[in-house]
């Protein structure tokens, strides 16, 4: 049986072996996130492009020297690591009778992202350099100002999983140009948005009626902008491998990734 990190670094080794594609460096994976369904997902969204995917579980190998060899950096993790352990997800009532009878410290988690991480990922933008943040990445903005400045925004909640539809509102730029609006079963995750209103590319509405907080039904679900002489481009949905494989939400993807590649 191959083990994980066997796994992900044959995963590296096969990326690596693709001379003249670009490359991109993802960071995948949290105590909500598995990385193996992240990993699946992500494979049939880059398939046919021209870059090859090293996948990582790494947080604390982001560095220059790590970005150094390329394009495009994409994120789906969250800001937080447990150092002293924790329960399963799953496990929340089991965790807290253990806690109640003190058994079982209750642990809390931690920032992960450096100061010094964050720069790096800055300046391998502004050096022309791309930035995918997907789904719950935007959780680090809460840690970091400098990755918020970057990634252009903030994480606020979400609600649990539900329907919600994922709508076009600007039919014009390169990623969304003849991309229908769709549906997906997900976390709608509810997020800050600290720049200008143009670069919004998707909005997520709830048409049920259900809300989230004092927040509404409705709460923007990606964008895109230049910063420096690169891109980044954040988009919302990712908590299910179904929601990934949208068929318009795949077709979407891809070109986030062409994007900020540069060849469209």
């Amino acid at each position: 049986m191959v083990s994980r990190r066997s796994f992900f670094l044959m995963a590296a080794a096969a990326a690596a072996a693709q001379p003249g594609r670009k490359r991109i460096l993802a960071l995948i994976g949290d105590r909500y996130h598995n990385a193996d369904y992240i990993r699946v997902g992500l494979d049939r969204i880059l398939d046919g492009l021209n870059a090859a995917v090293d996948y990582t579980i790494n947080y604390d190998q982001l560095s220059r020297k790590r970005l150094a060899d390329y394009q495009i950096f994409l994120c789906l993790r969250d800001g937080m690591i447990w150092p002293d352990g924790y329960l399963g997800p799953d496990a929340y009532p089991y965790q807290q009778d253990l806690q109640n009878r003190g058994d079982f410290p209750e642990t809390k988690p931690q920032s992960w992202i450096q100061e010094e991480q964050a720069l790096a990922l800055k300046e391998f933008v502004e050096s022309g350099n791309g930035f995918y943040a997907l789904h719950n990445s935007s959780h680090i903005s809460l840690s970091s100002k400098t990755w918020r400045e970057l990634m252009g925004g903030a994480y606020i909640g979400h609600p649990p999983l539900r329907p919600f539809r994922v709508r076009v509102v600007n039919t014009t730029h390169p990623i969304t140009h003849g991309i229908r609006d769709f549906m997906v079963n997900d976390e709608q995750h509810y997020v800050t948005y600290d720049k200008e209103r143009k670069d919004i590319l998707l909005e997520a509405e709830n048409i049920d009626g259900l809300t989230f907080r004092d927040l509404g039904t409705k709460s923007i679900a990606g964008w895109a902008y230049d910063y420096g002489r690169g891109r980044v481009v954040f988009t919302a949905p990712g908590h299910t491998i179904y929601a990934l494989w949208n068929p318009e939400y795949v077709k979407l993807q891809k070109r986030a990734v062409r994007w900020l590649l540069k060849e469209i």
